[in-house]
């Protein structure tokens, strides 16, 4: 609360990019990569003068556009400029989580704020003109089932004596329950049997036993559709909420990272093996310290959800030990103490020995252009200059953690040159793995060369298209990738960093 009221004191947004980044969707694989956006300061009037100066502009303001002009008599209110709307294709709505339709416009004149980095959550305008759309495709579909039994029932009395087409209006709610729920599917039911009668009433036949007996059966058979389709209603509500209730408990475990700490620019993406699920194996954290950051990237052996374990202990580890030990090598002895006493307590006897995780630790100062970090048998980050040129460092590897060889005297941190406009990207060995069907790897050091000189977001939303394409849209591995950029530090960003961060992860 004090920190917002201080960024309140100091014009900005009080919330900042750190409200942007409670996300949501998702699109499969589930990622979306974006930035916040800061609103500007309000204007104020100053005392004594008519007119109204913008602190953030510095410009004057006419004193019909000034606050209160309204009241002021004399003066008639300047028509309000109606703000330019950016208008983008259906692809491009569609790229943001937006599905083209008939509210498309609507949300597009009504954007809500960037969000930063989630994992596998859409937004709500993308499920809101989801559904829109979805309410107008189910109810255009409607008119199949309407115009069988129109075509069927005029069919049946046309048709010679012989020949009884009664029985086929069952095909109706059939359709119908394929769409809609059990009370529309009800209500072609019951216009199915009710076409049914009309027919034998026309051909003068209604009072037979036939006729009485084609009725009921008809009745018969749409109830049971409508049960059907109510069972299956159910269900899939059940299925809905208890996919909700994994996406909450998998957003709380794997926290969105802020959009900035001090003077670095941070994005994240996550890839899932598993269908259904926004995180496996691999992990990524960040932490803001006294003098600059702390960002962790790991992978556990395995993939999916078996892996869930080890993760969420080793995040809440490094989430905490981040803050409380002064160099690399004393934060992974620390890491692997918590990992190994982990695994000796739930470790299955058969895996004795074989569970581990490798993990990647980066220390970043504010005022140093250098990044410093320690190997815990992770692969090495690329390195991106502005000048598109990428730079694979060689690391002096230390074993993984959970082996219990991990000695914080045996530890090398390695030192690079990290400079303005200088981009890291930490990527786990899924990125590398990926095959396609030929069984060829996927080349990520040739392909992150062409945008080395891109904003985080714009690089991790190349790296995951060009991805998918490669592998067909399936992936056999986690995927996890941090982008990091350095950038001139911003005054209000380095004071307040630590609460921006604290709000970002709530």
């Amino acid at each position: 609360m004090a920190a917002q009221v201080a960024n309140r004191h100091l014009g900005a947004n009080p919330i900042g990019d750190a409200a942007a980044t409670r996300s949501t969707s998702t699109t499969d694989p589930r990622t979306h990569i974006a930035h916040a956006a800061l609103e500007p300061p309000p204007t104020h009037a100053t005392p004594g003068s008519n007119r109204a100066r913008s602190p953030a502009a510095g410009r004057r303001v006419p004193p019909e556009q000034a606050p209160g002009a309204r009241d002021i008599p004399g003066l008639s209110p300047a028509r309000p400029r109606r703000p330019a709307v950016r208008r983008r294709s259906s692809s491009a709505a569609a790229g943001r989580g937006v599905a083209p339709g008939p509210w498309t416009g609507w949300l597009r004149s009504h954007p809500m704020p960037q969000r930063c980095t989630v994992v596998g959550v859409s937004s709500w305008q993308g499920r809101f003109a989801d559904r829109a759309q979805g309410w107008q495709s189910g109810h255009i579909l409607l008119l199949i089932p309407v115009a069988l039994i129109v075509l069927i029932t005029v069919s049946d009395i046309v048709a010679p004596s012989d020949i009884v087409l009664g029985p086929l209006l069952v095909i109706a709610p059939a359709i119908t329950a394929w769409f809609e729920g059990p009370w529309i599917t009800g209500v072609i039911g019951a216009a199915a049997v009710a076409a049914q009668g009309f027919a034998g009433w026309r051909l003068g036949i209604l009072p037979s036993r036939e006729v009485f007996v084609q009725m009921i059966a008809l009745a018969v058979l749409s109830l049971l559709v409508v049960a059907l389709c109510a069972v299956r209603d159910r269900r899939s509500r059940e299925l809905a909420q208890v996919r909700s209730v994994a996406e909450a408990a998998q957003r709380v475990l794997l926290w969105p990272l802020p959009t900035r700490i001090g003077p670095l620019q941070l994005a994240s993406l996550y890839l899932a093996a598993e269908d259904e699920a926004s995180i496996g194996g691999d992990l990524y954290a960040a932490a803001r310290t006294d003098s600059g950051a702390r960002v962790m990237i790991g992978d556990v052996r395995g993939k999916g959800l078996p892996a869930i374990g080890e993760a969420a202990l080793l995040l809440g580890a490094f989430r905490e030990a981040a803050h409380h030990h002064a160099a690399l090598p004393s934060l992974a002895a620390s890491l692997e103490r918590s990992i190994t006493r982990y695994l000796s307590d739930f470790e299955p006897e058969e895996e004795a020995g074989e569970r581990f995780v490798t993990a990647l630790l980066l220390e970043i100062p504010d005022d140093e252009p250098v990044v410093r970090l320690t190997s815990c048998g992770h692969v090495a980050p690329l390195l991106l200059r502005p000048d598109r040129s990428v730079v694979m460092p060689d690391l002096t590897p230390a074993p993984p953690l959970g082996v219990g060889l991990t000695d914080p005297n045996g530890s090398v941190v390695d030192v690079l040159p990290f400079g303005l406009g200088d981009t890291l990207l930490l990527y786990t060995d899924g990125a590398v793995e990926a095959r396609d069907g030929r069984g060829v790897f996927y080349p990520l050091v040739e392909r992150t060369a062409q945008w080395a000189d891109g904003s985080p977001e714009s690089l991790l939303h190349h790296v995951q298209r060009d991805l998918l394409g490669h592998t067909g849209g399936r992936l056999d591995d986690d995927v996890a990738l941090i982008a990091i950029r350095r950038v001139p530090a911003s005054p209000t960003a380095h004071r307040f960093g630590r609460t921006v961060q604290a709000q970002a992860t709530r």
